[in-house]
C-alpha cells in the first residue's frame, strides 16, 4: 500500500472511496445496505445472522448489487460497528474532567446495549470510522483541562476504552447466561456455600459469610453496579496520575 493511500476499510467507513462498480448505476446506497444489516441483527440479535444475502433479500436486491458497494461480509461488519455506537451528545457545559469521563462512559453502554451482537464483532484496532473517532474525540475532550500532555491524555482514554469494551463483553455474556438460567445467578452465593472449604479458599469463604453474593440483588442492578464500581475505581487512578503528573 502506498503510503499516502488509506487503509480499505477505513476509507469505505469515511466514504473517501467507493467500491469499483460495474453496469447501470445502483439504486442502493451503501447506507442503506449497513442499516439493512443492522436492523438484521438487532431483530435477531445475534451477528450470524447477517450473511450478503439476507441483507439483499430485505432490500429487495440482487447478492451482486451489494458487492458493488462491499467487497465481503467482514467489509460490511466494519461498517456495522461503527454504525452501531452512533454520534456522541456533547459533553454538558461546565463540567470536570472526571463528570465528563463518566458520562462518556455511560453514554457508550447506553448506545451498544441497544445492539446485543455488538459484542461479538472483532476488534482489529483503535478508533477509525467516523462515529468511533467522534466518542475517541469526546473523551480526549473531557480531559482538556487537566494539564496532561497528549500522549498522556490518549493513554488515559485508550485504558478507560478497555474497561468499558471489557464490561459490555462481560455484562452481554453474562445477560445472556441470566436468561437462560436465572436460578443460577439467584444461588450463587447458597450454592458456593455448599462446596467451599474455608481452609481450602479462605478468601472467597470470608465473602460468603458477610453477605456479598446473598440473594435479593437483582442480576441488572447488580451488573451496573458492578460497571459503576470499577469505572470509578479506575477514574480514582486516573486522579492520582493526574495529580502526580501536574501537580
Amino acid at each position: 500500500m502506498d503510503d499516502n493511500e488509506l487503509p480499505a476499510d477505513v476509507a469505505l467507513m469515511w466514504r473517501v472511496r467507493a467500491a469499483p462498480r460495474r453496469g447501470p448505476k445502483p439504486a442502493l446506497t451503501l447506507d442503506d445496505i449497513v442499516a439493512a444489516a443492522v436492523a438484521i441483527a438487532d431483530e435477531e440479535g445475534d451477528l450470524g445472522a447477517v450473511s450478503m444475502a439476507r441483507v439483499a433479500e430485505r432490500l429487495g436486491n440482487s447478492t451482486m448489487a451489494l458487492y458493488r458497494h462491499v467487497k465481503s461480509k467482514d467489509d460490511l461488519l466494519v461498517l456495522m460497528s461503527d454504525a452501531a455506537v452512533e454520534r456522541p451528545d456533547p459533553l454538558p457545559a461546565g463540567i470536570g474532567w472526571r463528570t465528563g469521563l463518566t458520562f462518556w462512559a455511560d453514554g457508550v453502554m447506553t448506545a451498544i446495549r441497544k445492539h446485543k451482537w455488538y459484542a461479538n464483532v472483532p476488534i482489529s484496532g483503535p478508533p477509525a470510522g467516523p462515529n468511533n473517532l467522534a466518542w475517541f474525540d469526546l473523551a480526549l475532550g473531557a480531559l482538556q483541562g487537566t494539564g496532561l500532555p497528549e500522549e498522556a491524555k490518549v493513554g488515559v482514554v485508550m485504558g478507560l476504552i478497555t474497561y468499558v469494551q471489557g464490561q459490555i463483553r462481560v455484562s452481554f455474556d453474562l445477560t445472556a447466561g441470566f436468561d437462560d438460567d436465572p436460578a443460577a445467578f439467584e444461588h450463587y452465593g447458597a450454592t458456593l456455600a455448599r462446596v467451599v472449604d474455608p481452609r481450602v479458599y479462605p478468601a472467597v469463604a470470608k465473602v460468603l459469610a458477610a453477605g456479598v453474593f446473598a440473594a435479593g440483588v437483582g442480576f441488572e442492578e447488580s451488573n451496573d453496579a458492578d460497571f459503576d464500581f470499577g469505572l470509578q475505581l479506575y477514574l480514582d487512578g486516573v486522579a492520582a496520575f493526574i495529580e502526580r503528573v501536574t501537580g
